[in-house]
């Protein structure tokens, strides 16, 4: 305390200077309309610097709860899209249909829940991602995983109570129906094992007109994927000249080396189509033995 004062004594000279400092400029901006509007002008742009780069600061560390919401409301508006919902057709029914409806009497054919990656390769042969929903949340084998983008990543194949394993469009096996956005041809497409950003498309005849940057969406006839999702755009145009059908190399619209926040999509209706199919090659099959 007493070095306290031993200090002020020492400055007192400074001190006194700083006190009739403030108070001539008190009475000047107090009492002078010119000055004060500008001491108020020169106020209020530091406060809002240093406002701002408050603000900064605070919405960096508050970038992954914002991005959540984000997610959120993105699979909210997902859900709604008109793709997800189908009108029935009633004219030879007498029965209401359990489905959920919307207010224009289509019902609801894919349902969308939002999920974090927790894992992800893209060097592999056959690549996985790893994400933070399971049984638990209502997640079962063959749903499609489309990421925050709207472009398709995968298909889950594997689930425990709280994740889920989705096998990556960057796997030598997997294979997914497409269809041409300004033809509408279809076509299969797959992943040659090289490069994760590049993907091949088959099965497209040589009688179509292909463009480069022709647009790659998801089809019609695929259990698993809603329709018109994005898989990539045609970057080479090949013919096999042995199967009189193109191979054209795709640049895949999903970023896998960075994906974060995803989609993941149920077909409602999937279960009767398969065992549709499955019932339908089974028939045919004895039809074929009793014919013989």
């Amino acid at each position: 305390m007493r070095n306290i004062f031993l200090f002020i004594r020492r400055n007192i000279n400074f001190f006194t200077f700083l006190i009739l400092q403030v108070v001539a400029l008190w009475f000047l901006f107090s009492y002078n309309r010119f000055h004060r509007a500008k001491f108020l002008g020169i106020a209020n742009e530091m406060t809002g610097q240093i406002n701002s780069q408050y603000n900064k600061v605070e919405d960096y560390f508050t970038l992954k709860e914002e991005n959540r919401r984000v997610h959120q409301l993105n699979d909210s508006l997902l859900n709604l899209l008109p793709r997800n919902f189908l009108r029935r057709d009633s004219s030879m029914s007498l029965l209401q249909d359990s489905v959920p409806y919307d207010t224009l009497g289509n019902y609801r054919r894919y349902f969308s829940r939002p999920a974090t990656v927790v894992y992800n390769t893209v060097n592999a042969q056959k690549n996985y991602i790893q994400l933070n929903r399971g049984s638990r949340h209502g997640i079962r084998d063959n749903m499609a995983v489309i990421g925050s983008d709207g472009s398709a990543v995968g298909v889950v194949v594997n689930v425990s109570p709280n994740f889920c394993q989705v096998m990556s469009l960057l796997h030598i096996q997997h294979t997914v129906s497409v269809s041409l956005k300004r033809t509408g041809d279809l076509g299969t497409i797959e992943w040659d094992g090289k490069d994760p950003r590049y993907l091949v498309l088959k099965r497209i005849p040589k009688t179509v007109e292909i463009k480069n940057g022709d647009t790659v969406l998801t089809s019609k006839v695929s259990f698993n994927f809603p329709p018109g999702y994005m898989i990539g755009t045609v970057t080479d145009i090949k013919l096999d000249n042995t199967t009189g059908m193109y191979l054209l190399k795709v640049k895949t619209s999903a970023n896998f080396y960075n994906l974060q926040q995803v989609h993941i999509i149920e077909n409602i209706e999937r279960e009767e189509q398969v065992r549709l199919f499955e019932e339908t090659k089974k028939k045919i099959e004895e039809a074929k033995k009793i014919s013989r």
